[in-house]
């Protein structure tokens, strides 16, 4: 059975939803999103605590690395949870923002190495008004993407079509006022949580694609860095979609060990504007 067959399989058996979620932030591990009734709701954005300014000088730029040499293909309809290719890249996806600390982190890693990321951002966190001058440099040169994840990381199954326009509709006006970039056509939906209604909605502002994962670093909760090293080994494979958060400090600790993963797999980091016409 080649990759493509074997990841549709997975789609069609929905093997795939076990692999672990984004959930609230907090300081305790999870292993699982929680259900819809056990969602607290969300913070509200007027409490969210005015960001604090970049440093005056950005560290020295680092020149960004050429995009990676791979065959260019048509977007898929619908959701995607794995990359319909047999070379040997891999999407290394991270969401949330809740610690400046850890998204400062992230952009000192992809600056320095030349990884290539996708964030999956919730406007409402300060880290990305804060940190914006030292990530604007790497989105406009495509080394990192940006997709939208809501404004308040809110679960879109829970609220009205007018609740999910919303809120996709204010991270995308914070995206392109902040980053000078157009998100569309790619959105992760909080929690993995979608069906057929609010896949419409998000559509009607031209979200079509709904992204989801074929593998997780399951650090949305606290984690040991141990456990995120192990989770690596297991999901940094050709053609997967990872999943990872920008929460908690343990997986920047362990940074130069998940490089040299991919450096040791041969394994070409993309995002998905590298491998998909939209």
């Amino acid at each position: 059975m080649d990759r493509r067959t074997f990841i549709s399989t997975l789609l069609v058996s929905g093997t795939s939803i076990a692999l672990t979620a984004c959930t609230t932030p907090s300081s305790a591990p999870t292993t699982s999103a929680p259900t819809t009734s056990a969602l607290a709701p969300p913070s509200s954005p007027s409490a969210v605590p005015s960001a604090a300014p970049s440093p005056a000088a950005p560290p020295v730029p680092v020149p960004s690395p050429l995009p990676p040499v791979v065959t260019k293909m048509p977007l898929p309809a619908g959701v995607i949870t794995g990359l319909p290719t047999a070379e040997p890249v891999l999407a290394w996806t991270v969401d949330d923002g809740s610690d400046a600390e850890v998204v400062r982190l992230y952009i000192d890693f992809a600056r320095t190495t030349g990884t290539r990321l996708t964030f999956f951002l919730n406007g409402s966190y300060p880290a990305w008004s804060q940190h914006a001058r030292l990530l604007q440099p790497l989105v406009a040169s495509g080394q990192i993407q940006l997709g939208n994840h809501t404004w308040s990381h809110a679960d879109l199954t829970g609220l009205d079509d007018a609740g999910i326009v919303d809120e996709l509709q204010r991270n995308h006006d914070f995206i392109v006022s902040t980053y000078g970039i157009d998100p569309r056509p790619y959105y992760r939906p909080p929690y993995g949580y979608r069906d057929g209604r609010t896949d419409a909605a998000a559509a009607s502002i031209g979200y079509t694609c709904p992204v989801m994962w074929y593998g997780s670093l399951a650090d949305s909760g606290l984690r040991t860095d141990q456990e995120i090293i192990d989770l690596a080994h297991r999901w940094f494979q050709p053609a997967h979609i990872v999943i990872g958060h920008l929460n908690f400090l343990p997986v920047t600790r362990v940074f130069p060990h998940l490089h040299q993963l991919l450096t040791d797999r041969a394994l070409t980091t993309i995002t998905l504007d590298d491998l998909f016409r939209a």
